[in-house]
């Protein structure tokens, strides 16, 4: 049985992941990538990637087919366009990033670090509004939460 992050080594062997800096120049250089944000809408809300499309990963892959309710046009039309999948702390975007091209999508990648390394390179999130997050405030956010029942028991 595998756990996690050991589910997420595997995938990695298919998948290229970028840095924040090399997202930078990749918005830059190509006005039609698509920023592909995977966390679930509340986590959207808070804060996001000016441009991004939020796709929760839970239905990322009915997302990306005709036909079904939770089809996204831009995302079924996007297997040709370059796509950076980002979430929280690029673990799901990695998982994301392998089901996008198993499903065909030709150039995806994911945000190594996600938000938080995207974050810690002080580069610009907005809220729902598209107002700017106070990257301090975003500090908060980024911190881990544990309540005492999600921690391994001791043995």
């Amino acid at each position: 049985m595998k756990n996690f992050l050991e589910l997420i080594k595997n995938c990695l062997t298919d998948i290229k992941e970028i840095m924040p800096w090399d997202l930078e120049e990749r918005i830059q250089e190509n006005p039609d990538l698509l920023i592909l944000d995977v966390r679930e809408p509340d986590e959207f809300a808070a804060m996001h990637l000016p441009g991004s499309l939020n796709i929760p990963r839970g239905i990322l892959e009915s997302a990306c087919e005709w036909d079904y309710e939770e089809t996204i046009p831009e995302l079924v039309r996007a297997r040709e366009r370059e796509i950076v999948v980002v979430c929280r702390s690029g673990y799901r975007s990695i998982l994301a990033a392998h089901s996008l091209t198993v499903l065909g999508y030709e150039q995806v990648a994911s945000l190594q670090t996600g938000l938080r390394g995207w974050k810690d390179y002080e580069q610009p999130l907005v809220d729902q509004a598209g107002k700017s997050v106070d990257l301090d405030d975003a500090d908060v956010y980024f911190t881990p939460r544990l309540r005492p029942d999600q921690r391994r028991p001791a043995v």
